[in-house]
């Protein structure tokens, strides 16, 4: 449906627009089952959603659009950019450095990836205006990124996530839920280099999207987190939703969807030797 990339004479720009109407359509049906939900409640002002930006709560805040363009050529991201895309997220370390003078500098660069502690001077030295790195995945490593961040840009926070294991998969990245809370307090108080905006999942281990219980353990680790921090809970950000399923990520509350395959094509590994 959504793998326009499959016709001959679709672009790059083609497909990411089919992929921010689909954004939009999950979006409005979003908003229009709130509105119903709302509608014997104090009438509240209206907010818009639109793809990118942000507002006041997962129900009412724009979505977000991050173009996931791993292993792709530089060439197909100045084709997004110059179709208006300005979000792009990057899974390997040495990728997004060798993109990031490549690219205008008002690409919102997202890090979406595993990020080991070595690498850690390497991404921020060669991406100094990331916009957010969404996969701090365990204490040490939120430590020494903030270490790292601080010492290099100590006028400015650094936004990250908190990746949540939401499949309960030891095999995978990521918070186990029940700590979730814990590490958010920490990087408040302790981390003064980092900016917590929210939380980020994958799902399913095979990678075909999130399960309602991915949706659910989300929300009820954003409740946490919000509740240790004194926050209303629409103030964190959800990046769940890939090309799989991120109309239904939206549908679920998310503010942030990761979109590669149906905007970029196939992905084709190098072969391993």
């Amino acid at each position: 449906r959504f793998l326009c990339w499959l016709l001959a004479m679709a672009t790059v720009a083609e497909c990411l627009q089919t992929v921010r109407d689909a954004v939009e359509r999950a979006a409005a049906h979003r908003k229009a089952g709130q509105e119903v939900g709302e509608a014997a409640a104090p009438a509240a002002p209206a907010a818009a959603e639109e793809v990118e930006g942000g507002s006041s709560s997962s129900s009412r805040r724009s979505v977000r659009l991050v173009a996931v363009s791993k292993t792709k050529p530089v060439e197909l991201l100045k084709e997004a950019y110059e179709a208006g895309q300005r979000c792009f997220g990057e899974n390997y370390v040495q990728e997004l450095v060798d993109k990031v003078p490549e690219m205008p500098e008002d690409v919102e660069w997202h890090f979406i990836g595993h990020l080991q502690s070595n690498k850690v001077t390497t991404l921020l030295k060669g991406c100094p205006l990331m916009a957010c790195l969404e996969t701090l995945d365990s204490e040490k490593l939120a430590r020494a990124v903030d270490k790292t961040w601080t010492s290099l840009y100590p006028d400015r926070k650094l936004r990250v996530m908190i990746q949540v294991n939401s499949s309960g998969e030891e095999t995978k990245n990521g918070v186990d839920p029940t700590e979730v809370a814990s590490l958010a307090g920490l990087i408040a108080s302790e981390m003064p280099g980092l900016e917590l905006v929210g939380l980020m999942t994958i799902g399913a281990p095979d990678y075909s999207g999130c399960r309602t219980e991915d949706f659910e353990t989300l929300h009820k680790c954003r409740d946490e987190v919000a509740e240790k921090l004194g926050k209303d809970p629409s103030a964190l950000e959800l990046s769940m939703g890939m090309s799989s399923d991120f109309e239904n990520a939206i549908r679920e509350g998310s503010t942030s969807v990761r979109v590669g395959s149906s905007i970029f094509g196939a992905r084709h590994y190098p072969a391993k030797k």
